[in-house]
């Protein structure tokens, strides 16, 4: 495994430092930056054969081969759920499937910050495992990739970083790439993180393990001793963050799911164990790899999103026009925690909730911050998403509708 050094800047403005603008002469971010002028059904025809139909579920979740909830059995030590991310760069590399996989690790001195990497040892993919918090200029390792003489390579991103790799991937000389994709987690610098881990825990540099859950719960797990320890959504201290502590880019993001992936795994749909989207027959035949090491179950859906959804549009649109957000009463907070997880969405219907709230994000924040920017950077199936919660175009705001 090779960290090679990275050299250039992130451009100014929207930009999660994906790598592109780091390489070369940085003018290929205007073709490919999934905040200039992003082109998801393009981009998923070329990849999976065929746009996301405007209905069912492809309509959330972008295309679907086929859908499922997956474990790997056993789980991988020190994996963030079970492993099988990593799993699938492992299986790729061991059966010669590819040259190199481009992942991230952490940074030696920092278990949090995310570090890019090159690797051709399939033992090393198991020091990839777990999350990390910041940002990591993951493309700026296709020309290092390229030069080392690797010829199909796997990337395992989240979907600003596929966005733009499917957006340049027939001019990067590669001969094979097959991308594994997560589900995108809102981001945040890595110095911030350790700020918000500073109000979870009076030993914050002993958190080794933070997640947040399907239960409505955010497990912690620590290095000291201690038992893991979980805390209800509720409980968090979200409201006590200052403004800035999610990026305009997290607030603005119009892809979750990570439609451009061969395979999406991450755990919103999974109601306890991982989702997996297989998108295309290179994605099928990806977990197929893994054999009986994959352990399936039915998908869950359960209880409804309206009234969640609905309050969430209320709060980001008190949030966006500047206005603090509402509290909820401290004595409320334990029924509620106690409620969530019995009464919410589960499976499938939690997944759904966390798509639209995000697309609701993304059209009213842009409405404040970016209103020019909207009549290319929201794309068709984010309004479809926010239509039902009576968000729809205003003048100007589609390119398409002048």
């Amino acid at each position: 495994m090779t960290a090679p050094r990275i050299g250039g800047a992130a451009r100014p403005g929207l930009c999660t430092d994906c790598g592109i603008s780091r390489v070369g002469d940085g003018r290929a971010c205007g073709r490919a930056c999934q905040f200039i002028r992003p082109d998801h059904a393009r981009l998923e025809a070329a990849a999976h054969g065929r746009a996301a139909r405007e209905d069912g579920e492809e309509r959330f979740f972008g295309v679907i081969q086929t859908m499922l909830r997956a474990e790997l059995a056993p789980p991988a030590p020190g994996a963030q759920w079970t492993g099988l991310t990593t799993a699938l760069g492992e299986a790729l590399l061991r059966e010669g499937a590819v040259d190199a996989v481009l992942a991230v690790a952490p940074d030696p001195d920092d278990r949090w910050a995310p570090v890019p990497v090159i690797v051709t040892d399939p033992d090393e993919m198991a020091r990839c495992r777990g999350m990390r918090m910041g940002f990591a200029p993951l493309l700026a390792l296709l020309e290092p990739a390229r030069r080392a003489g690797h010829r199909r390579i796997a990337v395992i991103g989240i979907p600003c970083q596929v966005h733009a790799l499917r957006a340049l991937e027939a001019d990067l000389g590669f001969d094979d790439i097959t991308v594994i994709g997560t589900p995108c987690s809102d981001n945040t610098t890595t110095a911030r993180f350790h700020e918000f881990l500073a109000r979870l825990d009076g030993r914050p540099e002993t958190i080794s393990y933070l997640e947040f859950r399907a239960d409505y719960r955010v497990e912690l797990r620590f290095d000291d001793g201690r038992p893991p320890r979980t805390i209800p959504f509720l409980k968090l201290p979200l409201a006590d963050l200052p403004a800035d502590f999610f990026p305009m880019t997290c607030r603005t993001c119009v892809d979750y799911t990570n439609r451009l992936a061969d395979v999406t795994v991450g755990y919103m749909g999974g109601d306890g164990s991982q989702w997996v989207i297989v998108r295309n027959a290179r994605g099928q035949a990806l977990i197929d790899r893994l054999g009986a090491r994959l352990a399936t179950r039915p998908l869950t859906d359960r209880g409804r999103r309206a009234g969640a959804v609905k309050g969430y549009l209320a709060n980001v649109a008190r949030a966006a026009g500047g206005l603090p957000l509402r509290r909820m009463p401290d004595w409320l907070r334990p029924v509620v925690a106690w409620l969530q997880p019995r009464t919410g969405p589960r499976g499938l219907e939690f997944a759904r909730a966390r798509v639209e709230m995000k697309a609701i994000e993304t059209v009213l924040h842009l409405r404040r911050a970016h209103p020019r920017r909207m009549k290319w950077m929201v794309p068709d199936h984010v309004w479809r998403l926010v239509r039902p919660y009576g968000l729809d175009p205003r003048r100007g705001e589609r390119h398409d509708a002048e």
